[in-house]
C-alpha cells in the first residue's frame, strides 16, 4: 500500500501545464516521483513555470501550439527524441469562448472544438508508440482528459462550443478507453469543476462568491486536483477505465437545485 500512489520512475506529459490546472497536475505528479515535460502555446511562459516547477523534480519545457494536427505531430516528435516510451499523457491544453448566441462567430467554435476536442484526439494518436511502449498488464500507461462538469450538466453562460466540446471529450474518453485497454492503456478523465485559473475567471476573481454555490462551500484547491490526478496515473487508478470523475465539490451530481447570482 506504501507505494500505491506512488509515481516514481514513470515519465509524464501534461498539455497546457504552463498554468491553472495543468500547473497544479505538474507538481502533484512531481512531489510523486516522476518526470514530466509540460508544454504551452507561450514559450516564455512554459520556460518559466517548468524553472519554477523543478523545485519538486524533472520538470522540462517543450513549448507547442496544439490546436492543429501539425502540431500535435510536431510535438510528439519533439518527444521521440527524448523519450522512447511515455508512462502518462495529460490531455489539458483547452481553450472557450464565450458571445451571445445571435452573435457566436466560426471562429470561436473551430479554436474551442480544435483544441479541445480535435487535438486532444489526434495528440494521443501521435503519442500512441511510446504510450504503449511503456505499457504492460501490470503497470498499463495511462491517458487523462480533462473534461469539465460543463460537459456534465449546462452552466448558465453563453459558452456554447466549450459546454459542447466538454461532454464531447466525456463521451471521447469512453470510446478511446475501450479501444486502447487492448494495448494496456487506460483511458480515464477529469472534469473540475471551480478551480482558480485563467479560464475561470469568477472563480479566480471572487472565489468567495463562487463558494456560496457549492455544495462543499469552497473552491477547489490545488491539491484536490493533483490528488485526484495521480490516483488516475498510479497504481491506485489501475482499474479506472473510461470513466470522467467530476471534482467539483458537489455541484454535478449531489445538487438539488442551484440559483445563479
Amino acid at each position: 500500500m506504501k507505494d500505491l500512489f506512488s509515481l516514481a520512475g514513470r515519465t509524464a506529459i501534461v498539455t497546457g501545464g504552463s498554468r491553472g490546472i495543468g500547473k497544479m497536475i505538474a507538481q502533484g505528479f512531481l512531489e510523486q516521483g516522476a518526470k514530466v515535460y509540460i508544454t504551452a502555446r507561450k514559450a516564455e511562459a512554459c520556460d518559466a513555470t517548468a524553472k519554477e516547477l523543478s523545485q519538486f523534480g524533472e520538470c522540462i519545457s517543450l513549448p507547442n501550439d496544439l490546436g492543429t494536427v501539425a502540431g500535435c505531430h510536431q510535438f510528439a516528435s519533439q518527444v521521440a527524441a527524448s523519450e522512447s516510451a511515455i508512462d502518462i499523457l495529460v490531455n489539458n491544453a483547452g481553450a472557450a469562448w464565450g458571445a451571445p448566441f445571435k452573435e457566436y462567430p466560426e471562429s470561436g467554435w473551430d479554436k474551442t472544438m480544435d483544441l479541445n476536442v480535435k487535438s486532444l484526439f489526434f495528440l494521443t494518436q501521435a503519442l500512441h508508440d511510446p504510450l504503449k511502449a511503456a505499457a504492460s498488464a501490470d503497470k498499463p500507461a495511462k491517458v487523462i482528459n480533462i473534461a469539465s462538469i460543463d460537459g456534465v450538466k449546462i452552466n448558465p453562460w453563453e459558452t456554447y462550443a466549450y459546454q459542447a466540446s466538454k461532454a464531447a471529450v466525456i463521451h471521447l474518453t469512453r470510446r478511446m478507453a475501450a479501444r486502447l485497454i487492448e494495448d494496456n492503456i487506460c483511458v480515464s478523465g477529469i472534469a473540475p469543476g471551480a478551480f482558480a485559473s485563467e479560464m475561470n475567471k469568477a472563480t479566480r476573481d471572487a472565489p468567495d462568491a463562487v463558494a456560496k454555490m457549492i455544495p462543499a462551500k469552497r473552491v477547489g484547491e490545488p491539491e484536490d486536483m493533483a490528488g485526484i490526478a495521480v490516483y488516475l496515473a498510479s497504481r491506485a487508478g489501475d482499474y479506472v477505465v473510461g470513466d470522467t470523475l467530476a471534482v467539483d465539490g458537489g455541484v454535478a451530481y449531489s445538487q438539488i437545485g442551484q440559483t445563479w447570482e
